[in-house]
C-alpha cells in the first residue's frame, strides 16, 4: 500500500495510546473492512507533524477483495488528509520495512519575508539571511556512509552497540524564487535525522559552522511541519 497524508493534526505515524496516529487510523479502516484486527507494518515512521507523498506499509488481508476495490473502500472511510495511492498484492513474505533499500526525504524552506497563509503547514518560514553557496558546499559533505550519531535525536532503540551509520546517495540544495529545497536519499535515517540535516544547512548558511567539513555538532532541529517522506525504494525483485 502507498499512501500520502497530511502530518499536522497527527501526533506521527506509530500508534499511540490516545493519540491520533496514522497508522492507527490507516489500521481502523483496514480492520473495519476485514471485519478483524489487522496489522500494518510502514516502511518506517515519520514524527508528529511530518507529511508523505508516497509511504509505504504492507499488511495481509484473508478478504479475497481486489486491490482496487480495497483502494476505493479505504478512500471513503478515510478523513481527507491521508489517501491510498495505490494497493498491490506482493509476493509472499514482502516486508515495507525490512525490505526497503533506500528513502527520499525533501524539505521546505520558505525565504521571503511574508509567507502566505495556505503554505505554512507545509514550510519552515525562515526568510533571514543566508549564504546560500555555503548551504549547498554543506549539502556535499553528507553524502557517503558516516556514523550519523551527532544528527541523530535521543532514542532508548540507540543503545547496546545500535548501528548509527547511514549512507547518504544524494544531497542536494535547489534554489526556488521564494523558497530553498533540500532532498536528500539515502539507505535509511534516524530520529530527526533529515530536520537535523537542515538545521546544520542553515547554521551553515549563518556561518556558525565550516560549510567543507564533517560537523562536530548539528544545528537546531528544524519544524516538522517542513518535510516531506517522497519516495521508498525496494529491490527490483519485489
Amino acid at each position: 500500500m502507498t499512501l500520502a497524508y497530511d502530518g499536522t493534526e497527527y501526533h506521527g505515524w506509530q500508534i499511540q495510546p490516545g493519540l491520533a496516529t496514522i497508522e492507527a487510523t490507516v489500521t481502523a479502516v483496514l480492520s473495519r473492512i476485514e471485519e478483524a484486527p489487522v496489522r500494518i507494518f510502514g516502511s518506517g515512521r515519520t514524527d508528529a507533524g511530518v507529511h508523505a507523498m508516497a509511504q509505504v506499509a504492507s499488511f495481509d488481508l484473508t478478504n479475497p477483495i481486489p486491490v482496487t476495490n480495497l483502494r476505493k473502500a479505504m478512500n471513503r472511510l478515510l478523513p481527507p488528509s491521508i489517501r491510498i495511492l495505490d494497493i498491490a498484492e506482493m509476493p509472499e513474505g514482502f516486508h515495507a520495512r525490512l525490505d526497503a533499500i533506500a528513502k527520499t526525504y525533501e524539505y521546505r524552506i520558505y525565504r521571503d519575508e511574508s509567507c502566505p497563509p495556505f503554505e505554512h503547514r507545509y514550510v519552515y518560514h525562515h526568510p533571514y539571511p543566508l549564504d546560500h553557496q555555503a548551504m549547498h558546499r554543506m549539502a556535499q559533505v553528507f553524502l557517503g556512509s558516516h556514523d550519523m550519531t551527532v544528527f541523530a535525536a535521543a532514542d532508548e532503540r540507540y543503545a547496546n552497540g545500535y548501528n548509527m551509520v547511514r549512507t547518504i546517495f544524494s544531497s542536494v540544495l535547489t534554489e526556488q524564487p521564494d523558497r530553498l529545497i533540500y532532498r536528500v536519499r539515502g539507505t535509511g535515517f534516524l530520529k530527526h535525522m533529515v530536520r537535523n540535516l537542515v538545521g546544520t544547512l542553515i547554521e551553515a548558511g549563518r556561518g556558525n559552522i565550516p560549510a567543507d567539513q564533517w560537523p562536530v555538532q548539528c544545528g537546531n532541529t528544524v519544524p516538522a511541519r517542513g518535510l516531506f517522506l517522497v519516495s521508498v525504494d525496494y529491490p527490483e525483485a519485489a
